[in-house]
């Protein structure tokens, strides 16, 4: 019986709870204690000292009990305080409270709460804290200082519902746009190299670009146009014509405030075609908003991996491959939406046409 009772020492604590209520299930069921200490294999002394916490406490008593302090218990911070804390936290930047920096780390967190409260904690402590408060260690969002919080609120709330049911009344379609520029020395990603010596990646100094302007929708459908002058009002209404022969119904384009984009030609362009196509903008200084933003970004992720364009004619047709492509992948264009500012934009009211 030694061996049974070794065993039953060294049960989890849950198992522990459940020999505990067999056992002195056993009891009440008119089995005797040498019975129960020989089918459990534990003591003598442990089965009489559950039996007593039976009958003064019932069940309760048997059951597995947390162990330690309680969960806030012994703070050096008192509730109040860990609030004021999180909240500076969340709506502050390190360098706003007369710290340096402008991302928060467990050290400058920490030297705000001595700060504010003359408490000094370790940097594990000001971790435990900040796990407490629901926050985790990320990559923020960049922000340009001139974004007005309120116009980005004004879209959400009335600018995108009020496009969505024009369109719905019109029976047309939403597309986001966007133009992009693609030079030949463009390098994005990472390579091998040696461990303590950078990789160099030489580049040409003839260096030439091409331009590309793409619009997309919710359905995975995408329209482009690559060019290689500068993108100007000219080249704005050249792919309005193209754009405006592709649909029956009007379109309605999501642009952001490019001055081409409000120039006088597009504006007579757009009077002269009232059916065709209607611009609505983003608000300034908000790219996060447009979701064609991130083609942008997986064309300029993907063209450096191929070979590398000798000449402007063929960057062109590495830049005109790679939307085709994309076309042949509504799955993915779908997918540029699911960014969460994006996301959180349509899925207010999902697009139902």
């Amino acid at each position: 019986m030694s061996d049974l009772v070794r065993d039953a020492r060294h049960l989890s604590p849950s198992a522990h709870e459940a020999l505990r209520l067999r056992a002195v299930a056993a009891l009440v069921a008119g089995r005797d204690r040498e019975g129960v200490v020989a089918v459990f294999g534990v003591s003598l002394k442990a089965v009489d000292g559950w039996w007593v916490k039976w009958l003064a406490g019932g069940r309760e008593a048997l059951v597995l009990r947390p162990r330690g302090k309680p969960v806030g218990a012994h703070q050096v911070l008192g509730e109040a305080a860990q609030s004021a804390v999180r909240q500076a936290v969340l709506d502050h930047r390190p360098c706003d409270v007369g710290l340096s920096g402008q991302l928060w780390t467990r050290r400058l967190v920490g030297e705000l709460i001595e700060k504010l409260y003359r408490v000094r904690l370790t940097e594990v402590g000001v971790g435990k804290y900040l796990k407490r408060w629901g926050l985790s260690f990320q990559r923020p969002d960049k922000r340009a200082v001139e974004q007005d919080p309120r116009a980005v609120a004004r879209w959400h709330e009335e600018t995108w519902p009020a496009i969505r049911a024009k369109a719905k009344r019109d029976g047309g379609e939403i597309l986001f746009a966007d133009q992009v520029g693609i030079r030949s020395d463009q390098v994005t990603g990472r390579t091998w190299g040696e461990k303590g010596r950078a990789p160099v990646v030489r580049r040409s100094g003839n260096r030439f670009s091409v331009n590309a302007m793409s619009a997309i929708g919710t359905r995975g459908r995408m329209h482009f146009m690559v060019f290689a002058e500068s993108f100007t009002a000219e080249v704005m209404c050249r792919f309005l014509d193209r754009l405006a022969g592709h649909f029956e119904t009007k379109v309605h384009l999501v642009v952001d405030g490019h001055s081409a984009h409000r120039s006088r030609r597009v504006r007579d362009w757009l009077a002269a075609h009232p059916d065709a196509v209607e611009l609505h903008f983003l608000p300034l200084y908000s790219p996060e908003l447009n979701p064609d933003e991130l083609i942008n970004a997986d064309l300029k992720h993907c063209l450096p991996r191929q070979h590398r364009a000798r000449s402007q004619d063929e960057l062109a047709a590495e830049t005109r491959r790679f939307f085709r492509r994309r076309q042949r992948q509504p799955h993915i264009v779908r997918g540029y939406f699911g960014g969460p500012h994006v996301r959180c934009v349509l899925n207010e009211s999902p697009m139902s046409f």
